[in-house]
Parts: C-alpha cells; sequence; structure tokens
C-alpha cells in the first residue's frame, strides 16, 4: 500500500513539472497542444475509491491552473476525467480482474486496451478543456479539430512515456 502511494506521488509530480516546464510551451499553432498531466490519472490504480479519484483529479487540474493561469479549467475538465474513467472502466473489466490487474497501465492491460483507453478519456477531457476555454456553440468546428489534434499528440506522448516504464504482465 505504501509502495502505491509513493509511485504515485512521484508520477504526480514528475508529471506536473513535465506539464508546466516542459509541455506548456510545446504546440503546433494552438491546434495540437500536449497534456500529458492527465496519465496521472489515467494510471491510478483500479481500486482507488470513486471520492478519493475524484478529490484526486480535481487537485491535479488545479495544480495545472495555478501555473496555467487558467481558472479551474483543468479542475473541471480532470472532473469530468474522472468520471468517464469510472464508466469506462465498469463497462470494460470485469470486477473479479481487478484482483489480479492492480492499475490499467500498458504492460498489465496490453497494447489495444490502453490505447482504446486512453483515447477516449483524453478526447473527453480535451473536449470538455476547449469548450470551457472558448465557451462558443459557434466555435464547435474548431473546438472538435483541436480536441481530436490534441488527443492524438496527447496518447502519442503517453504510448511513449508508457513503453519507457513497460512492464510485461506476469502470469
Amino acid at each position: 500500500m505504501g509502495r502505491v502511494i509513493l509511485i504515485n506521488t512521484f508520477r504526480f509530480i514528475l508529471l506536473i513539472c513535465l506539464q508546466v516546464f516542459l509541455l506548456k510551451n510545446i504546440g503546433y499553432y494552438n491546434l495540437a497542444i500536449p497534456f500529458l498531466y492527465i496519465l496521472f490519472i489515467l494510471l491510478l490504480p483500479f481500486k482507488i475509491p470513486n471520492g478519493l479519484l475524484f478529490l484526486l483529479s480535481f487537485l491535479t487540474g488545479l495544480t495545472v491552473d495555478v501555473f496555467y493561469d487558467t481558472l479551474g479549467l483543468n479542475a473541471a475538465a480532470c472532473t469530468v476525467l474522472a468520471f468517464v474513467r469510472i464508466v469506462f472502466i465498469s463497462v470494460t473489466v470485469q470486477r473479479e480482474g481487478f484482483d489480479n490487474e492492480p492499475d490499467p497501465s500498458l504492460g498489465i492491460m496490453g497494447l489495444r486496451w490502453f490505447i482504446f483507453y486512453a483515447i477516449i478519456l483524453t478526447f473527453f477531457h480535451h473536449l470538455v478543456l476547449f469548450s470551457f476555454e472558448t465557451f462558443r456553440f459557434t466555435e464547435f468546428g474548431y473546438i472538435l479539430i483541436r480536441s481530436i489534434l490534441s488527443s492524438l499528440f496527447t496518447v502519442l506522448l503517453m504510448i511513449l512515456a508508457e513503453f519507457m516504464f513497460f512492464r510485461k504482465k506476469v502470469r
């Protein structure tokens, strides 16, 4: 239990620092902006209580908001991400499998499941974030393009990060 807390604390600090100090200034014409920090929320263990998941997601988004000066946009998007994560995991993962698979990482769940998981959750996060940022229905096409391109860029970085720390599933 203490090891899981230590790993997730280190992951939180590392991803926030990467986001704030490196990825904040990377983007492609304001269309493809990476938000790698959401990988922290995606990789939280399956057995985490929903209340704690929402709290950690909100605090993660709020931490990024402090550095981005976005007044709660990331906190709202991360809270929606937590909700979508709960729904996605309850639909795709069997409850009996939680003992065998402690967290939704690439090495444990497999490449196909992880890519699908990352794409769906990242797209919802980005759609909410960019919708609140623009806050105009007339800009829906622009919001959709930004969400798709940013999601693809973010998921690519997530897969690269996961392959760097890839561990094969023990059977």
